[in-house]
Formats: structure tokens, C-alpha cells, sequence
């Protein structure tokens, strides 16, 4: 079953901070919510489901994806499957996440064995180069396996990245003074447990999602297959590894610091991306592209946040097909 923009009912999501309801752009033509394979992958720690379109023998390397999170699942990707037309398309859910195996263990939660997951994946589908899209935390991830220089890795795009969580926080707290100041209140008492009403604060930090993480509502479509992939408390992951909510880090990332690695990846086969109202700021994007050995390339996303396959799929799509094939050809 594909979907296509006609398909699809659009439910408006009311912006928090007092602007205009907010209208999903769609899906993408060609997208697919039925996986042409699909199986659970043997990794360090457990079972990670997997889902492929297109075909992994084809001409062109495949792309696979990292989602975001910590916690969430490959449903915010699932855009993505447009670019099947052209090359195979892997998308996973990492272990504690989506559909894949639950053993709940906090000692699975590290860059390490997330990296040797994504290497699992790799070989249980014979997959000999791909590109790797990270987006957020997925980004972290594909930072750290771009720097390491893998034979097995083709493109590098980094979307939304977290390089830096001092510089992720120094950006978060810039875009929080930008907020009405009862919602900055707000979002710095819930900081502290028992200091303000929990609705009060997942009300505030709503308003700031709504800026700055997703402009615009996922179209039921794919609203639908998201909650068919999600797994009751994912969040621990979330909460265990970040925080309480974007703009505060008290989980074991709190002091991480990718920026060495900048210098280890691959300029001309790498490329950074971020939105124009992303919570990872642009300009701080585009600075992280500037450090890296040789200079890699960055794009901005018009009128998108930080989920750019909701908000602006098309826009994305024209950046990172013809990238794609330049990267295949090189």
C-alpha cells in the first residue's frame, strides 16, 4: 500500500505560543507505510526490527537511517521511503524502541552498543556500502560511526545533530529567552521536581516543541503508523539518557562532546542540515560543518523546525536526492 498527498486528512495543530494553527504539508508521493522486508535483527543485547524498501542488490548504495530520541522509533522517518524509487531504503528501530525488543536494561544505553547495533544491521542484510542519515540523536550515532571511518560507509548526512550537549543547552536556553516570558518561567521551574503543576509544564514545554521541534502536525496517515510502532515506556530511555525535556540534560549524555570527532569524517561526503526555526540552530550547524577535515557541506531547511520529514519533506527531498547521487558516483 503506497500513500499519496490525496489520501490524507490534515489535522491542524494549534500553535502554543498564541500564533496561527499550523497545517501539515503531507506526505510524500511514493511513500510506503508496508515494508517490501521486514525482520528482527540479532544485535548486542537483543532483537532490533528492521524494514526495507526497494532493492539492496540495486544499482545505487542504500541509505539507512538513525532515528531520534533517545526512545522514539523509525515512524518519524518514515518519509523517507520515497527515495526507494531510487535506492534501497533501511529503516530500524533501536532496541527499547518501536517494534523492536524490550529488555529495559540501562546497560544497553550507550553510544557503543547502539554503534555495534548499527553494524548488526548491516551485515544481517549483506549490506557491503550505504549511506548513513542520522537525525538528532540518530546524528549523534552517524557522527560517531562517520569517524570512524568505516570501508562500509558511502555519504554522511548529520541532521539536527547533537555534537555537543554544553553547545546544544548554550542554544536551547537562547531559544527559551525567546519565549513569552510566563512560558520561560515555566520551563525553568519544572526544572526543579514539584515546583510548578505538571500540566502547566508540559503545557510550556509544548509551546516550545511547537517552535522549534515539530511546526506542524503529522498528517493521520502517518499520525496512524506511528502509533502502531510505538512502545509503551520508550520514554525511559528519553529520560535516562537526556533529561526531563529538550532544553535540560541530567541523563548520562549530559557531558557528552563530539566536536574532537568533527575533525575525523570525510568533508566531501559529508553533509549537515538543520531547519530555519530548528532548535539546532543553523548557524551552529553550519559551524560544525566548517570544522570538519576538508569542509563539509550544509544545508538549511526552509520553513521547518527540528522534525524536517514532517514539516518539509519536499524541501528535504530536493537537497538530499541529487546529494545522494552525487555521493554514488564518487
Amino acid at each position: 500500500m503506497r500513500v499519496g498527498r490525496r489520501t490524507v486528512m490534515g489535522a491542524g495543530l494549534a500553535a502554543m505560543a498564541g500564533g496561527a494553527v499550523a497545517q501539515p504539508v503531507g506526505v510524500l508521493d511514493d511513500v510506503s507505510l508496508v515494508p517490501d522486508e521486514e525482520r528482527m535483527v540479532e544485535v548486542p543485547g537483543g532483537r532490533v526490527y528492521v524494514r526495507v524498501n526497494g532493492r539492496l542488490a540495486g544499482g545505487r548504495l542504500p541509505i539507512v537511517l538513525l532515528h531520534g530520541g533517545p526512545g522514539s522509533s523509525h515512524a518519524g522517518l518514515i518519509n523517507a521511503t520515497a527515495l526507494a524509487a531510487d535506492r534501497a531504503v533501511i529503516l530500524y528501530d533501536q532496541l527499547d524502541c518501536g517494534r523492536s525488543d524490550a529488555p529495559g536494561d540501562p546497560a544497553n544505553w550507550t553510544i557503543p552498543r547502539f554503534l555495534a547495533e548499527l553494524e548488526a544491521v548491516r551485515l544481517a542484510l549483506g549490506v557491503a556500502r550505504w549511506h548513513v542519515y542520522g537525525a538528532s540523536w540518530g546524528g549523534t550515532l552517524a557522527l560517531e560511526y562517520g569517524a570512524r571511518q568505516p570501508a562500509a560507509l558511502g555519504g554522511l548526512v548529520l541532521q539536527s545533530p547533537l555534537v555537543s550537549t554544553a553547545v546544544w543547552l548554550r542554544d536551547a536556553a537562547a531559544l527559551k529567552a525567546g519565549m513569552p516570558a510566563e512560558t520561560q518561567r515555566l520551563l525553568d521551574a519544572c526544572d526543579v521536581p514539584g515546583a510548578a503543576p505538571k500540566d502547566a509544564c508540559d503545557a510550556a514545554t509544548q509551546a516550545f516543541y511547537a517552535r522549534h521541534v515539530r511546526l506542524r502536525a503529522v498528517p493521520e496517515a502517518l499520525a496512524g503508523y506511528a502509533r502502531s510502532v510505538r512502545k509503551p515506556g520508550d520514554s525511559r530511555i528519553y529520560e535516562a539518557m537526556w533529561g526531563r525535556a529538550e532544553f535540560t540534560a541530567s541523563g548520562t549524555l549530559k557531558a557528552y562532546d563530539g566536536r574532537p570527532l568533527l575533525a575525523r569524517l570525510d568533508g566531501p561526503r559529508t553533509l549537515f542540515l538543520a531547519g530555519t526555526q530548528d532548535e539546532a540552530i543553523p548557524a551552529t550547524i553550519n559551524g560544525f560543518a566548517g570544522a570538519v577535515r576538508g569542509g563539509a557541506a550544509f544545508r538549511e531547511v526552509p520553513d521547518a523546525a527540528h522534525a524536517l520529514w514532517n514539516d518539509n519533506p519536499r524541501a528535504l527531498m530536493a537537497v538530499l536526492r541529487p546529494w545522494l547521487a552525487a555521493q554514488d558516483r564518487v
